[in-house]
């Protein structure tokens, strides 16, 4: 019989390295259900871990068991077939004892679930990606104030105490106090072995040097091991710290022409901008601009779920992005990224606006600018127009999402991270 032993010592995180080798293996269902869950959520609430599930088909492990060929001994329970001597076959295909197979009418085992943190999470979305151009980390409005450590201190809370700097003080205090008195000591004791070495250790002068050698020894020894001025005290100070921050606009067409099924597109795609930016930066504000004929700026839920009748007019959109840039997001304190989602319909005179506020007005003040269109037949004339724009900026990037299998594969194009950043 095999036995294993494990001698590995017991960390703190001894599992840690076993659930990276089951991360490692599964991968490629754990993508497949990460990507699958982020349909239930808000922009807003990605920032948690997911429950996964795995079918247990998938969960196979390796054993160790003893195979057909070999000799062995073995005990058989005693029954009236068999007696002392007879020769018994080996089982066909070196199967063990055990059960059978389950009856096929019954229910089968339950799917293998387990949580997926935070930062797992979003590292199975966003692998090998980059954020584009991301040069600025700049305050935050209010700067987070975290403790911070700031040398020692002679007094403070007996929790703090710092055992090893606090020795560190007792030894340098006892040499300093001592140090006087060991010389002294030490040329003392060197007069009498002088004395005795030539036969005057009975006189007077080596009594009195015995009698210094003895208040020089209590002396040194009066020097205490330890002492209150010696404690030293671990201090902590608050201090602000940098924070990152970034604004990440959200610009959709509801004119009657973007349907429930366009704009569930644009949500995923809007999501994914999102919680990738959370890896990056440790605050970020979201505006959501709506347009058809006119823009406006709304919440979460009026931007996915209103919808308007009639025409487009792209370049309202673009025009209150910018000047609410300018009002509230300042370039030199604010990190932007914007994403414009539509289905590529815009009035003919209209489109060429589009280029101009985009490349003179939006392009200097931010980061990145996504533009993803969604379901067109064919490319119209706001699409022509960015492609321009695209050719001239690198601040630019433009796609076409046709299904909802194409969401991430197009944002991983959009955001990949390019050759030697």
């Amino acid at each position: 019989m095999s036995q294993l032993v494990d001698r590995r010592l017991s960390g703190k995180n001894r599992s840690a390295v076993n659930r990276q080798r089951f991360l490692r293996r599964f991968k490629g269902q754990i993508r497949k259900a990460v990507t699958e869950a982020v349909s239930g959520r808000k922009i807003g609430d990605l920032e948690r871990g997911e429950k996964i599930s795995i079918p247990s088909k998938d969960l196979s492990e390796p054993i160790f068991h003893h195979g057909p060929g070999g000799r062995r001994d073995m005990i058989h329970p005693g029954n009236k077939e068999f007696v002392s001597g007879d020769q018994v076959d080996r089982p066909e295909g070196g199967a063990g004892g055990g059960g059978g197979q389950a009856s096929q009418d019954g229910e089968g085992e339950d799917d293998f679930a387990f949580e997926l943190s935070k930062e797992e999470f979003m590292d199975f979305f966003f692998q090998d990606l980059a954020l584009p151009d991301l040069v600025k980390k700049q305050l935050a409005a209010v700067p987070e104030v975290k403790r911070a450590r700031a040398g020692f201190v002679s007094q403070g809370n007996p929790s703090n105490l710092h055992v090893v700097r606090s020795m560190k003080q007792a030894i340098g205090r006892r040499l300093a106090m001592a140090s006087g008195p060991r010389e002294a000591l030490k040329e003392a004791q060197e007069a009498l072995a002088d004395l005795e070495d030539r036969g005057l250790g009975t006189s007077p002068e080596a009594d009195e040097l015995r009698e210094e050698i003895e208040r020089l020894k209590a002396r040194v020894a009066a020097v205490p091991f330890i002492d209150t001025w010696d404690l030293r005290y671990a201090n902590r100070v608050d201090q602000p710290t940098p924070s990152s921050q970034a604004v990440m606009f959200c610009l959709m067409d509801v004119s009657g022409s973007m349907d429930e099924d366009r704009k569930n597109i644009a949500k995923r795609f809007f999501m994914l901008l999102y919680l990738f930016l959370t890896k990056s930066y440790e605050r970020i504000e979201v505006v959501f601009i709506r347009h058809h004929t006119v823009a406006v700026e709304v919440d979460e839920e009026d931007f996915f779920h209103s919808r308007e009748s009639g025409g487009t007019v792209v370049s309202s959109a673009l025009e209150l992005m910018r000047q609410i840039v300018l009002e509230r997001y300042p370039s030199q304190a604010w990190n932007i990224y914007a994403a414009q989602a539509s289905d590529g319909d815009n009035w003919e005179d209209d489109s060429p606006r589009c280029r101009e506020i985009l490349s003179q007005g939006i392009l200097p003040l931010v980061q990145y600018f996504a533009y993803v269109e969604i379901e067109a037949e064919e490319p119209q004339s706001l699409w022509h127009e960015y492609e321009r724009v695209a050719a001239g900026s690198a601040r630019f990037a433009m796609q076409r999402i046709l299904t909802l299998a194409d969401i991430y594969p197009v944002f991983r194009e959009l955001f990949r991270k390019k050759v030697g950043a």
